[in-house]
């Protein structure tokens, strides 16, 4: 269980692939080497990945996660390549702060970013700020909600408003800066994970009405 809430950015090193549909992914982050376990859950940009191997290096760790097709298939993970800079958040601690909202790692499809707005530029006095126009796929668009809460590449982010598919978020000078969402753009495809609590009131209200 995650909070949406990013604590590093790290980047990818190394991909490598078996015969089959595997992926092998080595990040760069700077996490203490001590403070990851092998078998730990860790979300990159989104999904929860699994720790198979870590290590240290200069300025902080490596480790090295797993990504089956489904996962391949369903995030952005397959268009990742050496250099892709990847939000990181370690799984919750019974007793740490829930500082956004409840986030599993299962993302539900992937969304694109229909146009950026920047509202104050990078040389503004508090720093930039940006709004983004993201559109979903229709099948997910019933369970975000203005003023609900939505994970993108696994930033815990308000919904400020929605139109059909398209939804709006605004990102505040220091949410641009700690996650990748300052160098996104239009056209950019996103990780995208609905609300925990709307897709089970959704499936309470379908197994109801079968009734």
């Amino acid at each position: 269980m995650f909070t949406g809430i990013v604590t590093d950015i790290g980047e990818v090193a190394a991909i490598s692939a078996n015969q089959g549909t595997l992926k092998r992914i080595r990040l760069h982050s700077h996490y203490a080497p001590e403070s990851i376990a092998l078998g730990a859950s860790i979300a990159c940009s989104g999904p929860c990945l699994t720790v198979v191997a870590k290590g240290e290096r200069p300025g902080g760790s490596w480790f090295e996660v797993e990504a089956a097709a489904e996962t391949l298939a369903l995030t952005t993970l397959g268009e990742w390549a050496t250099g892709t800079r990847v939000n990181l958040e370690r799984s919750l601690k019974i007793g740490d702060e829930l500082g956004g909202h409840l986030v599993t790692g299962h993302v539900d499809a992937t969304a694109r970013i229909a146009a950026r707005e920047d509202i104050t530029p990078t040389d503004d006095p508090f720093g930039a700020t940006a709004r983004f126009f993201v559109e979903v796929p229709a099948e997910t668009a019933p369970f975000i909600a203005r003023k609900g809460s939505v994970a993108l590449d696994g930033v815990s982010l308000t919904v400020n408003g929605i139109e059909k598919n398209t939804l709006s978020v605004l990102l505040i000078p220091h949410s641009l800066k700690a996650t990748t969402f300052a160098e996104r753009k239009a056209n950019d495809r996103l990780n995208l994970e609905v609300d925990l609590m709307a897709r089970y009131a959704a499936r309470l209200a379908e197994a109801r009405g079968g009734r």
